[in-house]
């Protein structure tokens, strides 16, 4: 976004729903980190730091979102933690790890899995990175 252009109250509100996402997973992941232990592949050294570290990131994230000043950054930083977790989305999905005795179907994992391009996108988006594709000519 270029200083003086007015923000869209879509972004906006887009970026609190982000940010709010964001906030609640933190938190699960310190409050419950069982349930991410058990999709955190096997190749994770220290699995429960990791889990732990992401809850801190996701929370940090979610505020830097909200605060003008670290707006941009935060979306480069949860831009680049989405794509850091995917391998445990796809390690959740192919292991067909059951979380409190429940397995998901593919319907969630197949969506969750084709969706992680777009959590991406929307953090950048968001985060005033970037302006596509809705930048006027």
């Amino acid at each position: 976004m270029k200083p003086g252009k007015p923000e869209s109250r879509v972004r906006t509100m887009l970026r609190w729903l982000l940010a709010i996402a964001y906030a609640y997973a933190g938190y699960r992941h310190l409050a419950t980190p069982a349930p991410f232990l058990a999709i955190t592949p096997p190749w994770v050294p220290f699995p429960a730091g990791v889990v732990a570290f992401t809850g801190v990131a996701e929370l940090a994230g979610a505020a830097g979102l909200l605060i003008p000043q670290t707006r941009k950054a935060a979306g480069w930083g949860l831009a680049l933690y989405a794509l850091c977790v995917w391998p445990a989305n796809f390690h959740h999905a192919l292991a067909d790890i059951a979380i409190g005795g429940e397995s998901l179907s593919w319907w969630y994992h197949g969506l969750r899995l084709a969706l992680q391009p777009v959590i991406i996108w929307w953090a950048l988006w968001v985060g005033g990175v970037t302006d596509w594709p809705f930048r006027r000519r």
